[in-house]
């Protein structure tokens, strides 16, 4: 996907609003939480060049890096972690539940816990993040040489909840 592109599907992202927290998959669905923070991110899921259990090669997932945009500013980023980063609010998630996006080659739609919640700014009590509404991010074709990294553009909107 090009970069062009990658925008220009945020941007209808963004005006369509896309799918909202009542129509997720069942699989990452959130009960008894409210979104407290929404943002969309832009940026890229990054690949190594890696062998599998069998020894081929293969693009693998090592991290992600992203800005967060809200109201057309950049409000904060998306890193290893993975984290997010809203002014002086930082979580760390870790895997709840994944779902399958409505097109292939869209990454997943996921759950993510927050073990360890903000005491101020922004994140302040997230508990939850959902990854939604994804566009691009899934590494295509194989890899040559070992140690390798391919950036794949992506974009996703993010959802921070609290009880």
């Amino acid at each position: 996907m090009s970069r062009s592109s990658l925008f220009a599907a945020s941007a209808a992202l963004l005006i369509s609003g896309a799918a909202s927290a009542a129509d997720l998959p069942a699989a990452i669905q959130v009960k008894g939480e409210t979104v407290v923070f929404q943002a969309h991110g832009v940026g890229a899921q990054i690949y190594e060049c890696r062998g599998d259990a069998s020894g081929k090669l293969t693009w693998q997932f090592r991290e992600p890096i992203a800005t967060l945009i809200r109201d057309g500013k950049t409000v904060g980023r998306h890193y290893a972690g993975p984290s997010w980063q809203v002014g002086v609010s930082e979580v760390k998630g870790k895997l709840n539940a994944t779902s399958p996006a409505p097109n292939p080659k869209d990454i997943p739609w996921l759950k993510l816990s927050i073990d360890d919640p903000t005491d101020d700014g922004e994140l302040e009590g997230v508990t939850t993040v959902q990854r939604i509404n994804t566009s691009g991010g899934v590494a295509a074709g194989t890899c040559d040489k070992p140690g390798d990294f391919h950036a794949e553009p992506y974009a996703a909107d993010y959802l921070f909840l609290k009880k």
